[in-house]
């Protein structure tokens, strides 16, 4: 009996193992894994978590939503997501978080003569801490709480400053030469007068302050701020559609009077939202925005006029 070359058989073999995977693999496996899905208790899951509104999708309770105007302002009468860096806003195609650490405290400036021009810099960009100071006094604006945080100015941005002038041994500059404020352009009044006996200046475009040391002041804001962590800060994968329960108190009172509600009303609203804990022990119970606004249109559908 004739054989067949090595090289033959070997490839023969290859061949059989391919069609063997892709029976079992490419077409068994995904069906069954299809099947099992559709059971009761599952299929709701394996579809999306769809949430619908009258017989229409509006959602799903695994991905989040923004509740703004064609302005990108919000709108009173729903509750707020957290800040989200997929693409514009909640794209589950472009999932990514702000990608910045918390020693990205300084701004990059933008150019005066493209601002005068009505332009965009693409090189300028704010810093982490800018953009939690700015999210948090909006917030504190928005709900009417105090919403001033440590190191950051009244105004909403980082309070850091850049001081100039000859460091000793562990790199402190004991007796400062300049003082500008790092993230107030001029003609902005610095938020501190001086610092070490010297006044303060606004950060004229273009001037080199890459020697200066950089201070965050701290300044007098309370240890706890009024308005909480999540409102300020985007999650890792920019899709949660949860907020705290302390941030959906905080936002209570404003939708309840927008409503037309009382507030003990849309806190039990907000409590009917609030998932527990992973497992009754991970992380901390949460409250889905997009459930929770569907309960109050609902509840109390809003009418503009």
């Amino acid at each position: 009996m004739s054989t067949l070359p090595r090289w033959v058989r070997q490839h023969l073999a290859a061949v059989r193992a391919l069609l063997v995977l892709t029976l079992v693999l490419g077409l068994a496996y995904p069906l069954a894994v299809a099947a099992v899905a559709q059971l009761p208790g599952l299929r709701d899951r394996a579809d999306g978590s769809l949430i619908t509104l009258d017989g229409k999708v509006v959602g799903s309770s695994l991905i989040g939503q923004s509740f703004l105007d064609e302005d990108g302002n919000p709108l009173k009468q729903y509750f707020q997501s957290r800040i989200s860096n997929a693409g514009d806003g909640y794209d589950p195609t472009a999932t990514s978080a702000s990608n910045l650490g918390p020693e990205d405290i300084v701004d990059t400036l933008p150019d005066p003569a493209l601002t005068a021009a009505g332009k965009e810099d693409e090189n300028a960009s704010d810093s982490l801490l800018t953009r939690v100071c700015t999210a948090s006094a909006e917030a504190g604006r928005l709900e009417g709480a105090d919403g001033s945080r440590p190191f950051c100015t009244k105004e909403g941005r980082g309070a850091v400053l850049s001081v100039l002038g000859p460091r000793d041994a562990r790199g402190v500059v004991q007796h400062p030469t300049r003082v500008v404020s790092a993230n107030e352009q001029c003609p902005a009044t610095p938020f501190l007068t001086e610092y070490k006996g010297v006044k303060v200046e606004c950060n004229p475009y273009g001037t080199d302050l890459s020697t200066a040391r950089i201070v965050p002041i701290r300044g007098d804001a309370p240890a706890t701020p009024a308005v909480p962590a999540d409102a300020v800060t985007g999650s890792g994968s920019g899709l949660d559609p949860h907020i705290s329960v302390a941030w959906a108190n905080l936002q209570a009172g404003r939708v309840a009077k927008t409503r037309g509600l009382t507030r003990p009303q849309v806190l039990e609203l907000v409590a009917a939202s609030t998932t527990g804990r992973a497992l009754g022990f991970m992380g901390e119970p949460a409250v889905n925005v997009l459930r929770l606004n569907i309960a109050l249109d609902r509840t109390a559908p809003y009418r503009t006029g």
